[in-house]
């Protein structure tokens, strides 16, 4: 038996006893009955060639068979011959075509995710493909917590705010009849539901990460109710001046740690600057020392020599 992929080909080794049958015809035929099966091409080329089928005689290294270009209707039963007096001799091959099998799918979205489109609620489609496979058919799934759940088959995935309704994992399947692949997971992370503002973040591979902080900041929730227990209520009214003095204290230091982290990459290059300058001034400092030291020097030298050799000043 020979199993092959369609659009792809086959190569077939036989041996014989070229001592007895070198010089004898072979053939590929095809059909269930040796005896009806109709020859295709053979090695005295006086069949008419198929093109995609060819039957090669090299002697002792063998009998070579090659058919290319395969397609789902070549499957069937096939015969290697040799032309023989009152018998041939024959050998039964069955051959078999498949679907190319799938490779692995991708996971890319439409729109990329750095533009953070999610983080205002808007959708985003999510594509699913494998680089190989003939006839591939995909379908979306959800990890559950007993059993994934398919959503639907198709290689597109839209999430949106009705659909993202709470933190989920998801991934694709390419499947024909060949095999069958999984994708990488894609979580989905909700920050904020629908009845909200609807904000929520896709991680997946080969994507960068992102968030929605500044979003999340920024979002139109409403607060919640102030309590209203009597000993609060008795603290607003009786504390109004002071709470008001620590609003303002707290205003005042909010504000001054956001001027000092503003302001720390500044102090940071002035410090720098201001090491380099010193060890400059102290690397000038050292120089002019050592000149100085070195002309005093000299001067002895040259009065220690005089006064040996008594010379004038």
């Amino acid at each position: 038996m020979i199993t092959a992929h369609i659009g792809g080909k086959f190569v077939l080794v036989c041996t014989y006893e070229t001592k007895g049958f070198l010089y004898n015809k072979k053939y590929w035929c095809r059909g269930d009955s040796r005896n009806t099966c109709e020859i295709l091409v053979d090695s005295d080329g006086v069949t008419k060639n198929t093109r995609r089928a060819q039957i090669m005689d090299n002697g002792r290294r063998g009998l070579f068979v090659i058919v290319s270009d395969l397609q789902f209707d070549d499957a069937g039963v096939y015969w290697v011959g040799i032309d023989k007096i009152y018998a041939d001799i024959m050998t039964k091959i069955n051959v078999v075509i498949t679907e190319v099998p799938v490779s692995k799918p991708r996971l890319w979205p439409s729109s990329s995710l750095v533009d953070r489109a999610t983080c205002w609620g808007q959708p985003v489609t999510v594509r699913c493909g494998s680089t190989s496979g003939t006839a591939v058919r995909y379908a979306w799934y959800r990890n559950a917590q007993h059993d994934d759940v398919l959503l639907h088959h198709s290689s597109e995935l839209l999430l949106h705010c009705g659909a993202v309704v709470e933190d989920g994992d998801y991934y694709c399947v390419a499947s024909n009849d060949a095999s069958s692949q999984r994708s990488d997971v894609l979580s989905v992370q909700v920050l904020m539901p629908t009845d909200s503002s609807c904000i929520y973040v896709i991680n997946m591979q080969g994507q960068s990460i992102y968030d929605c902080a500044d979003r999340m900041s920024t979002t139109t929730v409403k607060p919640p109710p102030p309590p209203t227990t009597c000993q609060t209520t008795v603290k607003i009214y009786s504390d109004t001046t002071n709470q008001s003095l620590q609003l303002n204290q707290t205003t005042h230091e909010d504000q001054f740690f956001s001027r000092t982290w503003t302001g720390m990459s500044f102090w940071y290059t002035l410090l720098r600057w201001g090491c380099f300058l010193t060890l400059l001034a102290y690397l000038c400092i050292f120089i002019k020392c050592t000149e100085a030291m070195q002309k005093r020097a000299r001067r002895r030298r040259k009065v220690r020599f005089r006064q040996r050799h008594h010379l004038p000043h």
